[in-house]
Formats: C-alpha cells, sequence, structure tokens
C-alpha cells in the first residue's frame, strides 16, 4: 500500500467509518472503498457484503481475484440505565464482541459491585455523549423509563443515525415516548426506526431473557444495516 492510501485508510478509522483496502490480485492495483462508496456490479455487491459481515474475504468478479480488506469500526452498544436487564446485557455483550458503557445519573443504581468490569458513568447523558459522541456504529439502548433520563439520548441516536435505536416500555408508553420526540422535530419515518417494545419478540419474561433479545436484535440490526452514504 502507497503512503496516500495509509494516511487515508488511518484516518478513516480515527473517524470511526468503515473502509476496505480492495487490492485487485491480477495487477496489484488496490484503493480504499468508504462504506457507501458507490460501486456497480457483482463487485459492489461483494462489498457491501463484506462491510455487513465484517469479515475479509477473496472475491472472484468475472475473471477477477480481489481481496477485500475490511476495516470496520469497533461496534459498541451505549445502554442508558443502570438495571437488571443492563447488568445481563453488560456480560452477554463483552462475549458477543462488543464495546458497552453504561450511563445513569442515578448514583443509587451506577455502582461499580453492580457493575465490575463495565464502563460506568454516572452522570447525566446530555453530559456524557458532548464527551463521548454517538455515531453509526453504536447501538443505543434506552431503559430506564424515565423520559428525563430517556429521550435526549434517543433523540441524539436518531439523529447521529446509530445502527440500532431500542426503548424499553409497554405500547403506551412508547406512545408518549413518540409524541415527545415528534416535539423535538422528529418525524415518522426517523421515530420507525426505534425497536420498541425493545429486542426481538422471543417472548422473554426475566431480565438475563430481555438482554439476549435485545442483543440479538442489535445484531441483526448491525448485520443487515443500510450502508451509510460516505461521510463529507
Amino acid at each position: 500500500m502507497d503512503t496516500f492510501l495509509l494516511r487515508k485508510l488511518n484516518r478513516e478509522r480515527a473517524a470511526r467509518r468503515a473502509v476496505i483496502h480492495l487490492t485487485d490480485l491480477g495487477d496489484g492495483r488496490d484503493r480504499v472503498i468508504r462504506e457507501g462508496d458507490p460501486v456497480a456490479g457483482p463487485l459492489g455487491d461483494a462489498i457491501a457484503s463484506a462491510f455487513r459481515s465484517g469479515k475479509s474475504c477473496l472475491s472472484d468478479v468475472e475473471d477477477r481475484r480481489f481481496f477485500l480488506n475490511v476495516h470496520l469500526p469497533p461496534p459498541r452498544i451505549v445502554v442508558i440505565g443502570a438495571v437488571h436487564i443492563s447488568q445481563a446485557l453488560a456480560q452477554m455483550a463483552k462475549v458477543a464482541g462488543f464495546d458497552i458503557m453504561i450511563v445513569d445519573p442515578r448514583t443509587a443504581f451506577a455502582t461499580q459491585e453492580r457493575f465490575a468490569g463495565t464502563e460506568l458513568v454516572a452522570d447525566w447523558p446530555e453530559d456524557v455523549l458532548e464527551a463521548k459522541p454517538l455515531d453509526a456504529y453504536t447501538a443505543l439502548v434506552a431503559v430506564t423509563h424515565d423520559p428525563k433520563i430517556d429521550d435526549f439520548p434517543l433523540s441524539k441516536a436518531l439523529s447521529t443515525h446509530c445502527f440500532y435505536v431500542g426503548a424499553l416500555g409497554s405500547r403506551k408508553t412508547h406512545a408518549k415516548r413518540v409524541e415527545r420526540l415528534k416535539a423535538l422535530g422528529h418525524d415518522d419515518a426517523e421515530i420507525l426506526r426505534i425497536s420498541a417494545p425493545i429486542g426481538l419478540d422471543i417472548g422473554a419474561a426475566s431480565p438475563p431473557e430481555i438482554a439476549v433479545a435485545i442483543l440479538a436484535d442489535i445484531i441483526q440490526h448491525l448485520r443487515r444495516r443500510p450502508l451509510q452514504d460516505p461521510a463529507p
């Protein structure tokens, strides 16, 4: 890889943008492709599949062989609410390869004893997300049931195109949430992106089962996500 492409690759990775270093194994020519860059035909299909899977691979296209070296930002989960579901989800997420952060201003819940070994921030989401902003490779999970805590990060997640946005609560609770989000300027199409009730419908009852349903929903959204348009 020449110096120009290496600098471009490192710049994209530092900005938490997904890229593929594409090499034609026949003539050695290579280039860096950002997620969402238009590539037509079967090669474009192979590139899209690689972006979604996150796996580097060889691809034979029209009598040519390419190596697709995939560089995805580490996917992360930001959970708003240090509740029992969050305790189970924190452990499962690590096993599945996700970085995870728990945010809750309620210091009675946000204790290191309850979340040993997990990044835990006992502060308001407005302050936390200013220092650690959401992005397209973040899943936002809101589970406090408290609009004063949940609404801001939900709104921010929709605005920053998080690949997953989920919120705990009944349909009645969510209907009230929808009205508040509309008052914040979000339209129906944006709000429909929220998984509510949260998680896949597997009949989950206990906090660990709900955590399983949420994590499965997050993984499904990550692997089947629409590819982002390239940022300027």
